[in-house]
């Protein structure tokens, strides 16, 4: 399959801009077997959901990334933290109209960041003074996606997390758990349905686009994840009980593939840079709730071919009529397992020429 397969027209007006006022009040768009829709509300799910199925949750938070600063020679630089290497150290994406160079400081809120060298496209960085925990809390703004076209807000520091979320280290909010509040998971606990964990600390790199045509040409973004034991052992109780796995986030998704990599569920600790694309089997995952995804994206691929490939391209048509809201803020999908695992081919859509005020 090509890059272009995983095209699709949306108008800008349908790019959630603010999230709805309340979590569980979303649409929810269910994907059936056979590529049967239905248009449903997020609170649906306790209806949708069995007695014994298990919901695994990516339980991680978002740090407050984004640092405005200056160079010691005095110009602007933005810098997003993208990982903690230690308490004083980290690497990070830094923009300024000339690229720092090694050896020299950054100032942010009076306290400086040397830099140390080149990461690929990162900047590696380390702070003179205290930590970047810090750092963050006094002076780090929530790391909006670059699609939500407005300054972070104070709400956002609550609504662009999880209620679930208790391991800080993303730059990115993992966007299907944002649906869920407190009340919905009491009557998801009280109808049957299990919960467990992982942990994937999801990276700027997921806003990335795939730059190469031909799929497999592709480099994947590498992310620090965690699967252990209890959450191998939840799994291994829903299959002897009948019930089906369903991952909340194709962050989710990833952690559970990764960590069975080998044909079978086992603890897993480290890096992960799983490409799934049309045509992968999934040892793990039955079923998937999940935001609606950028065009292009590795995380539109990855729902497709889970969910099959035209029914899925069909069902964000369908999400576009509908007017759908779309993105971090936007509306989700329950993708059912048993659709039809399509590919492109002759049978892609045609993109439709380009319109004012739209996306692709």
């Amino acid at each position: 399959m090509r890059r272009s397969d995983f095209r699709y027209f949306l108008p800008e007006s349908l790019i959630a801009q603010y999230p709805v006022s309340d979590r569980s009040a979303s649409r929810l768009l269910v994907l059936g077997a056979r590529g049967r829709v239905q248009d449903r509300r997020f609170r649906d799910l306790t209806r949708l959901l069995r007695p014994g199925d298990l919901l695994v949750f990516n339980d991680t938070r978002v740090m407050r990334a984004r640092l405005f600063g200056r160079k010691e020679s005095g110009g602007k630089v933005e810098v997003l933290v993208e990982r903690l290497l230690a308490a004083d150290r980290a690497v990070a994406h830094v923009r300024a109209s000339k690229a720092p160079k090694a050896g020299s400081r950054i100032v942010i809120g009076g306290r400086r960041l040397r830099v140390e060298g080149r990461q690929e496209d990162l900047f590696r960085l380390r702070l003179e003074e205290g930590g970047f925990q810090s750092l963050m809390e006094e002076h780090g703004h929530m790391p909006l996606p670059p699609y939500i076209r407005r300054d972070d807000e104070t709400f956002d520091e609550s609504r662009y997390q999880t209620v679930y979320g208790r391991r800080e280290g993303s730059v990115a909010a993992p966007t299907a758990g944002l649906h869920f509040d407190e009340p919905l998971l009491q009557r998801l606990r009280e109808r049957g349905v299990h919960q467990a964990r992982v942990t994937l600390h999801v990276g700027a790199g997921t806003f990335q686009p795939v730059r190469t045509e031909e799929l497999e040409r592709h480099r994947m973004h590498s992310e620090w994840l965690e699967v252990d034991e209890a959450t191998c052992e939840a799994v291994a109780q829903t299959r002897r009980r009948g019930g089906r796995v369903v991952a909340v986030g194709t962050t989710s998704v990833r952690s559970l593939e990764t960590a069975a990599a080998g044909g079978e569920l086992r603890p897993f600790r480290g890096e992960t840079d799983l490409f799934i694309t049309p045509g992968y089997e999934f040892k793990v995952v039955d079923a998937l709730v999940t935001n609606f995804h950028l065009p292009e994206s590795t995380l539109l691929m990855l729902v497709c071919a889970f969910g099959g490939y035209q029914e899925v391209m069909a069902a964000y048509r369908h999400a576009v009529e509908k007017g759908y809201r779309f993105f971090s803020y936007g509306d989700a999908m329950f993708l059912e397992g048993g659709t039809k695992k399509g590919a492109a081919g002759d049978a892609a859509p045609k993109v439709p020429p380009k319109e004012d005020g739209g996306v692709y």
